[in-house]
């Protein structure tokens, strides 16, 4: 399969912003890095920000591809389906030396100064959480979870607390508060049965 400049540029983006974040990520570092003549970039991308929403686009790629493996596998429940995605998203965080979430950091980043990023952000976080809410409404028909509760507010919550999480483990480089999260949330979730 080739590679297009757009996708090299694509996947040096995930990093880059990732570490970088929106105001300190340099195109000129990133044409060096990918070997991309200044043109290339703006014959694939209106602009820097154009270039960063569709980064985020990627990143959703791969976020929903995290998804269908966690919370498609039927020889799971529904809650250790739900906790699986996060669990292969910690491995994910380790790969990339727990600078956590990029929706996250970019939302810290850039929401209180760009409503397209603001909204973009939301609206990922909005499809994680609709999917996620999907497997704990399972959850709930299974009795894994109450009769009484919310799916959408448990979803909500379940990444909210992730999200913190991930902050905490980007300051620490550490994945232990990825793990007091989860352990907590799903015992927490199981109890209340």
């Amino acid at each position: 399969m080739t590679t297009t400049t757009r996708d090299r540029l694509l996947e040096a983006g995930l990093a880059l912003l990732l570490r970088h974040g929106y105001h300190d990520l340099g195109i000129q570092a990133l044409l060096k890095q990918t070997h991309t003549p200044k043109g290339s970039f703006y014959h694939s991308f209106a602009s820097k920000e154009d270039f960063a929403l569709q980064v985020i686009d990627r990143y959703m790629e791969e976020v929903h591809r995290g998804l269908d493996a966690s919370l498609g596998d039927l020889s799971l429940t529904p809650l250790e389906r739900a906790r699986r995605f996060f669990e292969l998203t910690r491995e994910k965080y380790r790969q990339d030396g727990y600078l956590g979430c990029m929706l996250g950091g970019l939302g810290q980043e850039l929401s209180g100064v760009s409503d397209t990023f603001a909204a973009r952000i939301e609206s990922c976080f909005g499809e994680v959480t609709r999917r996620l809410a999907t497997c704990l409404e399972e959850a709930q028909q299974q009795g894994e979870l109450p009769r009484d509760a919310d799916p959408r507010a448990l979803a909500n919550l379940l990444l909210n607390c992730w999200e913190g999480a991930a902050l905490r483990s980007r300051l620490s480089r550490d994945p232990a508060p990825l793990d007091r999260m989860l352990d907590f949330y799903f015992s927490a979730a199981t109890r209340a049965s």
